[in-house]
């Protein structure tokens, strides 16, 4: 047993790490025994990315990867169930086969190495003709094509039943037609009705302050085609959050994004740490050039591991990872996370 520094999503806290049966480790938080050993560095859950597309990537690597959690914003729903299906947390695995083996009163907590847990909003929902509709890249079943109420209604029953957290629609009026703002409105509250929050692909002038005004809970990129006002920028983080996807632009776009993402985040903004992964070659893991990116827009420290949103690491079902960090935590770099081992315990 050692004693660890862990971050629950929000802060730092104190507890134990403890060998348990079968290999695992488990987390517990307690008050710490001033004479236990401790671990050098910290302890996080895997990180999360908030945009992935993950019928253009190799999804098989994730497993060795730091990420805990992965959200697809936009693919085939059928395929995605069976994707997420088969990363199943070997939570419900493990407490299977505990039933089969001992009574209620004699189970123990088992802890197993997991998967890294998927999430999707299935296809995009999107005018006829409009972006992806066009594009080589987008899988077969990737959008729907909504020209009525009873269009969007239908789809949405579809993602639900399938199994979405979310709903993607694409607003990007730099690649053809978007919705208006009564039928955008209508889909953000039919997917409400369902429990669904709605995330925007807004691109062209005025899309992202669009889809903020009709309801919309996030923004797939934070806002990269133009500048925002100081006073746009208060009114986006006063009701939607933004996934980064930094990395993926280059020149002007870039500039645009990184400065925006600065304002937002410093007028009290939610940012989310997101990749765009599968557009382009990138890594199936967390990327530095992202992280690279949101330290240039000021998002750093605390703010940055909240942004990664790592799984919850007293879950029993997470993978726990170490960041070496000096005491005060403060070099304590994402980029340098490694999964625990049973031989840190042996300090």
């Amino acid at each position: 047993m050692i004693a660890v520094t862990f971050f629950d999503g929000d802060g730092w806290r104190e507890g134990v790490v403890e060998a348990v049966d079968g290999g695992g480790m488990l987390l517990r938080e307690e008050a710490v025994p001033t004479a236990l050993p401790r671990l050098d560095g910290v302890i996080t859950g895997g990180f999360t990315d908030h945009h992935v597309h993950l019928q253009l990537v190799d999804a098989t690597l994730l497993a060795d990867s730091v990420l805990g959690r992965v959200v697809d914003l936009g693919g085939n729903p059928e395929v995605l169930r069976d994707l997420s299906g088969r990363f199943v947390s070997l939570r419900s695995l493990n407490d299977r086969s505990l039933s089969e083996e001992r009574s209620d009163e004699t189970k123990r907590p088992h802890v197993a190495r997991t998967s890294t847990a998927i999430e999707f909003a299935g296809a995009f929902l999107t005018p006829p003709g409009g972006y992806p509709s066009d594009r080589e890249w987008a899988p077969v079943g990737s959008f729907r094509e909504i020209v009525t109420v009873e269009d969007a209604a239908r789809a949405i029953a579809e993602m639900a039943d399938a199994g979405a957290s979310r709903i993607k629609v694409a607003s990007n009026s730099d690649a053809g037609p978007v919705f208006d703002d009564e039928l955008l409105r209508t889909i953000i509250e039919l997917a409400a009705a369902r429990d669904l929050p709605v995330v925007v692909h807004a691109q062209g002038p005025g899309e992202a302050q669009r889809a903020a005004r009709l309801g919309a809970h996030t923004l797939a990129h934070a806002p990269f085609t133009e500048r925002l006002t100081d006073d746009e920028i208060a009114e986006q983080a006063a009701s939607v959050s933004w996934i980064s996807t930094l990395a993926i632009h280059d020149g002007p776009e870039r500039a645009a994004a990184i400065d925006n993402v600065g304002r937002f985040h410093a007028a009290g903004g939610t940012v989310l740490y997101g990749t765009d992964m599968g557009n382009g070659p990138t890594p199936i893991d967390v990327n530095p050039r992202e992280i690279e990116a949101l330290r240039e827009a000021g998002v750093d420290g605390l703010d940055l591991l909240r942004a990664l949103a790592p799984a919850d690491p007293l879950d029993p079902a997470s993978a726990l990872f170490v960041l070496p960090s000096t005491p005060d935590r403060t070099d304590a770099d994402p980029l340098r996370a490694r999964r625990l081992t049973p031989a840190d315990l042996k300090v």
